[in-house]
């Protein structure tokens, strides 16, 4: 089939464009770099240099390439996560408001049957405001996980919840696109490379800082997905899968007081420190009090058995020490 893949340059696009070509596909990857459209070419799809905010130039190269399906993998997020910047997902919100709406009209303008778009996992409602539980060793009373019918955490803290609402009109946008089959993946917390988990990755060098701390019992659940898994994911829903949305996580999401600790030890760091909660409040604002202590894990169980996938990093306990990072 004929695939373009928008930000076919970014961390998920550069495991998921040759997984593309391997398995038979045209791939058109799109970047706004001419360097990285060399990059895309050496990769062996075809590279197209294009902004996704200018639509008519965006339509001009979709129709062009004619592609049967069109996969959306465009963020914009800063070098740095700093929570408590009023800005930090501005530029992400805009790719996925304006540049969505460009990406989908595009689309149905050059025939395109199916539309795959990436969203995220760990945007859903915590339940009733408590804290989760996690999913390790100490199972008793575990919270259980999330699934794709619940609902996004749209009234979170700022400014996770801009983008919570950004992220929930984005995904009816892709669902209910005039024509096409609308694929929403909602993938976990990347890592490996060029992700922030990454050994040269800012979440790498905050630990090794030592300014990554476990907030007061670390029991916010985190669903991790390595970003090859994420990419063999995105590769089955572009060929397989009903429209519909589908959580990309591995097997074993695990409160942050387990997984925080041995991603510490994955890259050499001394173990993180603990922060109450009042404190983490006070220094990092609310979002990451909330995150750190309530966010809940996601089940992957819909898209292994609609999409016939399974993560080869079932657990970050092994890809955080072994995967390539």
């Amino acid at each position: 089939m004929k695939v373009f893949v928008a930000g076919a340059s970014g961390a998920i696009g550069r495991p998921l464009v040759p997984r593309l070509v391997e398995a038979g596909h045209r791939v058109a990857g799109a970047t706004r770099s001419a360097e990285r459209a060399e990059e895309i070419r050496a990769m062996g799809a075809d590279g197209v240099v294009v902004d996704v905010f200018d639509g008519h130039a965006l339509r001009a190269v979709m129709a062009e390439v004619a592609p049967e399906v069109v996969v959306h993998e465009l963020t914009s997020l800063p070098e740095r996560f700093e929570p408590r910047r009023k800005d930090l997902y501005d530029a992400t919100n805009r790719v996925r408001g304006e540049g969505t709406r460009n990406l989908i009209e595009a689309a149905h303008a050059a025939g395109a049957r199916r539309f795959v778009c990436q969203s995220i996992a760990f945007s859903y409602t915590p339940r009733d405001g408590r804290p989760a539980r996690g999913r390790g060793p100490d199972r008793a009373g575990e919270t259980p996980l999330h699934d794709e019918d619940d609902p996004l955490f749209v009234d979170a803290p700022s400014p996770f919840g801009q983008a919570a609402r950004v992220v929930a009109d984005m995904e009816r946008a892709v669902l209910s696109a005039d024509g096409m089959e609308g694929l929403v993946l909602r993938y976990g917390w990347f890592y490996g490379p060029a992700t922030y988990y990454a050994n040269d990755g800012a979440m790498a060098a905050d630990v090794r800082r030592r300014r990554f701390p476990v907030v007061g019992e670390g029991s916010g659940v985190f669903s991790f997905i390595h970003v090859d898994d994420a990419a063999a994911a995105t590769v089955a829903a572009v060929e397989r899968g009903a429209p519909g949305i589908y959580n990309v996580v591995d097997d074993d999401p695990a409160p942050m007081r387990e997984w925080l600790p041995a991603y510490a030890r994955a890259i050499g760091a001394k173990p993180p420190r603990r922060v109450p909660l009042w404190l983490a409040r006070l220094i990092a604002g609310g979002f990451v009090a909330t995150m750190s202590t309530t966010l809940g894990g996601a089940s992957n169980a819909k898209a292994k058995r609609e999409l016939d996938w399974a993560p080869r990093w079932t657990s970050w306990r092994e890809g955080f020490r072994d995967a390539p990072r």
